[in-house]
Order: C-alpha cells, then structure tokens, then sequence
C-alpha cells in the first residue's frame, strides 16, 4: 500500500508552454508530436521524389510493354485508350433475370417519385393535348388572352391539373412563401428531383444492359438449334446494344 501511496509523488506533470501573447496571431505554438509528423510526412515525399528521380535517370528508352498499346500521353498526363466493348458475362440467364428484376423495381420506384412530384403533365410519352379557346370575333380574340378567359395566372397556363383561378391565388397568403417550411420543403424537393434523376439514369444503364443480355441469349439460343451464324449489323457501345441481321428460316 505504502508504493501506491507515494505513487503521486514520483509522477511528474510536464506543463508545456504556450504560446507568448506576442505571437498569438501566429497560431498556436508547435508541439513536438507535430513536429513529428510533419518531418516525417516531408521525409516520406522527400523519399519519394528521389526514388521517381532515380527512375527517370535509369529508364531505358527501347523499353516495351504490352500495355503500352492500350494506353498513352497527352499533355503530359497519362490515360488508358477504352474500347467500347460489350459485356462480358458467365451465365447469362441468370444475369438477365436479375437486371431485369433491378430495372423493373427502378421503374417503379420513377413512377412514384414522379407522381409525388407532380410531373404528370410533363412526361414525355404522353402525346400533349391542345385546348382551343372559342369567341365571339376577331376584335376580341386580339383584345383578350386565354389566361384572362380562363380566369388565371398565365404561368398556370401550362397545366393539365390544379390550374387554381385568380379569386383563389388571391386569397393565398403572402407570407407563405416566407416562412420556414416553404423553405424546408423546397430543399426536399431539391433533393427528391436530384433522386429522381440519378435514379432515370440508373434505369437507363440497366435498360441497355438488358438488351445486350437479350442480344447474347438470343445468339446462344440460335447457336444451339442451327448453325447458321446471323450478321453483324452495329456492334454494341456503352450506350447501345449491338445489332444483328437474322437469316431467314422456312418454318415447315
């Protein structure tokens, strides 16, 4: 007990010193674990400069490699040439049942991001109808708009839904638009549409993936009843699947 007791009395508490009022505006003063690491940090690069220079000063200038063919220099900076290949896959059934499961949960997570959002008036696959707007003559057709005939703003103009009328956007409040949670809502939507969009992009790599797998079943399939071999057309890209021209079979 007694060597616990004088336990303190042995323990020293080294105070380091601050920095002087003087030189506060430098920051605060450097201890010797940073010293530490930035030498060792300046060692490292320093090492590394010299271990890169040595390289350069021992490089044999009819060196060759294979991978050389496929990449190259420009300006200095190094990058790989891509050939737009299509995809390589093992077993391709199951390959294509789950792309084409992830694509149809994208698709239908689109669609119920799209009707939270409203963009039901602006898909594109939907033909865009036309309202005509009947008067008495000409006079009054130049004289009057079709927001003043149909009683609302001309920015509503647009939609097929909730056009509301000019007594109602009256009565609206003018400090709604003020108030923290238009703000709060409209960074939600901000975020929502950003989702959106990254999500139609998703879809439409995996759309194009599907297709290449439909291609490369396809021509395992025909491979595997005749012999006959189909014509390439297109080869694929990153962004296509590629195209093939199938002979004609007489069915009997």
């Amino acid at each position: 007990m007694s060597s616990l007791r004088n336990a303190h009395k042995t323990q020293r508490v080294h105070k380091e010193r601050h920095q002087p009022l003087g030189r506060n505006h430098l920051g605060p003063l450097e201890k010797k674990k940073d010293y530490r690491k930035r030498a060792k940090d300046q060692n490292q690069k320093a090492a590394a400069l010299e271990t890169l220079r040595k390289r350069a000063l021992n490089k044999n200038p009819d060196e060759f490699h294979y991978h050389m063919i496929n990449s190259g220099l420009k300006d200095g900076v190094h990058f790989e040439k891509v050939k737009e290949e299509e995809l390589a896959v093992g077993d391709v059934m199951q390959d294509l049942v789950y792309v084409t499961h992830r694509r149809n949960v994208e698709k239908k997570k689109i669609d119920k991001l799209k009707a939270q959002l409203h963009l039901l008036d602006v898909e594109e696959t939907q033909p865009k109808n036309t309202h005509i707007l009947f008067v008495d003559d000409e006079k009054e057709a130049k004289r009057t708009s079709a927001a003043k005939l149909l009683d609302t703003h001309p920015a509503l103009l647009g939609r097929t839904f909730n056009r509301l009328r000019s007594s109602q956007l009256a009565s609206l409040p003018d400090q709604l638009t003020n108030t923290p949670v238009f703000e709060s809502m409209s960074k939600s939507k901000k975020k929502a549409y950003k989702e959106l969009a990254q999500r139609i992009e998703r879809e439409d790599k995996l759309r194009i993936m599907q297709e290449k797998l439909e291609v490369r079943k396809k021509l395992m399939d025909n491979k595997a009843k005749s012999g006959d071999k189909p014509q390439l057309v297109e080869e694929g890209t990153s962004t296509s699947a590629p195209v093939y021209k199938w002979p004609q079979i007489r069915k009997k």
